[in-house]
């Protein structure tokens, strides 16, 4: 696959196929640590690390166990497996590290197992049948669109906390407006052509 292939798959799953955004996926983290700017850069750090990863590791453990064993039908047990072993390793090391950030992400680290984006990545991957470069730069671009979405409505969620809103409109209601505004917003792309711009 060329650079220009690449490209296009990379930018088309940050901006044009968003996963939070546009393929509603990952959504319970991204309401649910995107109230803090730290946070929400924390999480979307090591959703990209986990998503990344397991996006390479799934790929080799599909083209080189469950395809040649014809067991394919156990992808999705085998990928969760693969995603869980590799959400421990980022909370261990972010326990050891970042303390803080460990405490301030609380129950969502344990809950990138179980976050549809990370799982969504990787059968998405095999559905559109990605070599493994190709299979990376989607993880990637997915993961870092992910953060691009969960850092951006951080932002704006820290300028709603002191803004003069009506009391009932205060906290989770407007965060789920906002959030619909934003989705509507990243769905202006979906028209562009990327494959004219790098082609």
């Amino acid at each position: 696959m060329n650079l220009s292939n690449l490209l296009v798959i990379f930018f088309s799953a940050v901006l044009i196929n968003n996963f939070v955004m546009v393929r509603f996926l990952g959504i319970c983290p991204f309401l649910g640590v995107s109230q803090q700017l730290e946070t929400a850069f924390g999480m979307g750090m090591a959703v990209t690390f986990v998503m990344g990863l397991s996006s390479a590791v799934t790929w080799a453990f599909n083209h080189y166990l469950l395809v040649p064993l014809g067991l394919e039908f156990l992808q999705t047990i085998a990928f969760i497996l693969v995603i869980a072993s590799l959400v421990q390793f980022v909370e261990m090391v972010l326990q050891k590290t970042a303390p803080g950030l460990y405490q301030a992400l609380g129950v969502y680290l344990p809950l990138i197992t179980t976050n549809c984006a990370v799982l969504g990545v990787t059968l998405i991957n095999v559905i559109q049948k990605y070599d493994f470069v190709a299979t990376v730069v989607n993880g990637l671009g997915a993961a870092l669109g992910f953060t691009l979405a969960i850092v951006l409505f951080a932002g704006l969620r820290e300028r709603l906390a002191s803004a003069p809103i009506s009391r009932a409109w205060r906290g989770f209601p407007i965060a789920l407006v906002t959030a619909g505004l934003l989705s509507i917003a990243f769905m202006g792309f979906s028209g562009f052509d990327l494959s004219k711009l790098f082609g």
